[in-house]
């Protein structure tokens, strides 16, 4: 049984795309069959132009979870030159959900952190999904703390729903090794740069993410937790997600304005899974222009920045009781 590649708002897509499949294994030459080739093209590119500009925040996490979405492995073999994988946190184990290693970009050598969620059902069983145990962000800070010695630059990929929830987890400090984590990345005498690739979701996320610059993908999204989490508490149904997405406005059309995310990286027409070489290819030359201006700033300036910059997050609630303090109740 085969499964459709296309998302529930891609029908107009779908329908085009099969009628232009139909046209090119045509073996009719005549030129009326050209014209009509070159006219579904056109509206092929429009139609796409307008369904993915006007995405709402729920099919944005459609987006996000596509199966064909380009994961860290895909950006690995297509971003960077070389990449040796470093295992384990040297305490308990080897998690496969979040990844470590020495990679090379253009002329760098770098430390590679992220998420794997894997492609079919063994790998993302392996992979929990995507999400990380406690031996996962232990791996990562110790791999961070050698990139500091060598002063490599880090570089992150967030791409998980959060981290791993079972009751393992939490036995052995799920929430300690995710706050040891972001407290070394705080720190961290090296530049680091973290990229949402896809889903960026609750503390499993933002335990790779305290970065000097912080860049998610156009369709991809960064929130305090999933909308099926959120609606699971404000509503008691998931049935709601879609109204939670709305609500938390965690996406790249909300997060620049509120000082969560400093870059978008535009997705080529249709999402990244159209086209893995053209994303990968913007992505790689985001990263060589950022690790060039980040390696230009003295280290201290650096993390007084990085400290600045989370510091301020958050201000806005702050500064509306301020404004109302003093204010008789209505």
């Amino acid at each position: 049984m085969s499964t459709s590649i296309y998302l529930d708002f891609e029908q107009s897509i779908e329908t085009l795309e099969n009628q232009l499949k139909e046209l090119e294994s045509s073996k009719n030459d005549s030129p009326d069959r050209h014209d009509e080739i070159r006219n579904v093209r056109k509206q092929l590119t429009d139609t796409i132009r307008e369904v993915y500009g006007d995405l709402s925040p729920w099919q944005t996490v459609e987006v996000a979870r596509h199966q064909k979405r380009p994961q860290s492995a895909d950006y690995l073999n297509l971003v960077f030159d070389e990449f040796v994988e470093l295992h384990g946190d040297r305490k308990f184990g080897d998690d496969r959900a979040l990844r470590t290693g020495f990679a090379k970009l253009d002329k760098h050598k770098v430390m590679f952190i992220g998420h794997f969620k894997g492609r079919d059902l063994k790998e993302r069983s392996e992979c929990f999904f995507g999400c990380a145990h406690p031996e996962g962000y232990r791996k990562a800070i110790e791999k961070m703390q050698l990139a500091e010695k060598y002063n490599l630059p880090v570089i992150t990929f967030i791409d998980t729903p959060g981290a791993y929830p079972g009751v393992g987890a939490e036995e052995r400090g799920q929430a300690m090794a995710i706050a040891d984590s972001m407290f070394v990345m705080s720190r961290l005498k090296t530049p680091i740069i973290s990229v949402v690739i896809g889903e960026g979701g609750s503390g499993g996320a933002l335990g790779i993410g305290v970065a000097d610059r912080t860049a998610m993908l156009q369709h991809a999204y960064y929130s305090v937790i999933s909308p099926e989490g959120c609606a699971g508490i404000l509503w008691k149904s998931h049935e709601f997600k879609a109204k939670a997405a709305e609500a938390l406005k965690f996406t790249s059309k909300y997060l620049p304005k509120f000082g969560i995310v400093d870059d978008v990286i535009e997705e080529p027409l249709g999402g990244a899974h159209r086209d893995h070489h053209q994303m990968a290819a913007r992505l790689k030359m985001y990263l060589t222009k950022t690790v060039n201006e980040l390696l230009a700033k003295p280290t201290d300036e650096l993390v007084e920045g990085r400290y600045n910059k989370f510091r301020q997050m958050g201000v806005y609630l702050e500064r509306e009781m301020e404004a109302t303090e003093g204010e008789p109740a209505s």
